[in-house]
């Protein structure tokens, strides 16, 4: 059966960058790309509900405007989702990626997130969405949600796609980075990169340990790789290093209680993501 990344896709400056990204994974894994469009119900709701302080016959009369216009809104949506979607189709497959399927849903889109990511092998989303401006401090308002919903690993694009050829991995130990090593390990999306593992903290002797360990197991996977030990807070030291040696993908764990994981659900974490000029993979 054929992998599949779930990729969404919402007509923002993120969205050109969502599609390079998804096209790059799929040609290194031979995954189908499916693309989502989400339109929100709930957007409209505030229109139906102002006839409601206003009396006598302007009220009937106001009330047919207001539900023409609602038909007309929907109708144009509608559109928009479409042409975003056969634009972001055009995007992946000019890329040469010739397995490009769009999908327009009216849901929440973590609904959408829920329902349909179980065929996936990945979903691929943006920092921030069509309703954040591009000099926000905040990523986008789904951004957490998603990541909280979702039982698979989320590729976070950048605001531009640049060629991946490093990718540092923020290990603590624990059951989730394990997972991401071995994921980076096996993965064909990873395969012929170079690969940094590193923590951030004391040195100890069973730091040191895992992480040759974790060493060990991406040289078997066949990456060329080198572990380090940073000194400082981990999200000062992880972003520094990012900076310093070129990297151009982060892997982490999405949850947990280290002082590494849980830099990515909370102000410290989404503080990181924010600031990270490149893109991130969190994993579950």
């Amino acid at each position: 059966m054929t992998a599949m990344l779930m990729a969404l896709v919402d007509g923002s400056a993120y969205s050109e960058s969502v599609c390079r990204h998804a096209a790059w994974i799929a040609k290194r894994t031979g995954a189908q790309v499916k693309l989502y469009h989400v339109l929100d119900p709930r957007r409209a709701q505030g229109r139906r509900d102002l006839s409601g302080s206003i009396r006598l016959g302007a009220r009937s009369r106001l009330m047919e405007q207001l539900s023409d216009l609602d038909e007309q809104h929907a109708k144009l949506s509608q559109a928009q989702g479409r042409a975003i979607l056969e634009d972001a189709r055009a995007l992946i497959e000019g890329e040469g990626v010739a397995d490009v399927i769009t999908r327009l849903r009216q849901d929440d889109i973590v609904n959408t997130v829920e329902q349909k990511e179980a065929a996936a092998e990945m979903i691929v989303i943006g920092k921030r969405g069509e309703a954040a401006g591009l000099e926000s401090p905040h990523l986008g308002s789904n951004f957490e949600r998603i990541v909280r919903a979702s039982q698979k690993p989320v590729f976070v694009s950048n605001r531009s796609f640049a060629p991946t050829d490093r990718v540092l991995i923020a290990y603590d130990g624990g059951v989730s980075s394990m997972k991401a090593v071995d994921y980076v390990a096996r993965d064909p999306m990873f395969a012929g990169l170079k690969v940094i593992v590193a923590t951030a903290g004391q040195e100890t002797a069973d730091m040191r340990r895992a992480l040759e360990n974790a060493r060990a197991t991406l040289n078997a996977g066949g990456h060329e790789a080198e572990a380090k030990i940073l000194k400082g807070a981990p999200d000062k030291a992880l972003a520094d290093l990012v900076e310093t040696d070129g990297i151009d993908l982060l892997v982490m764990g999405a949850y947990g209680h280290s002082r590494i994981r849980t830099l990515v659900i909370g102000s410290t974490t989404t503080e990181m993501i924010r600031s990270c000029k490149v893109p991130v993979v969190l994993m579950r």
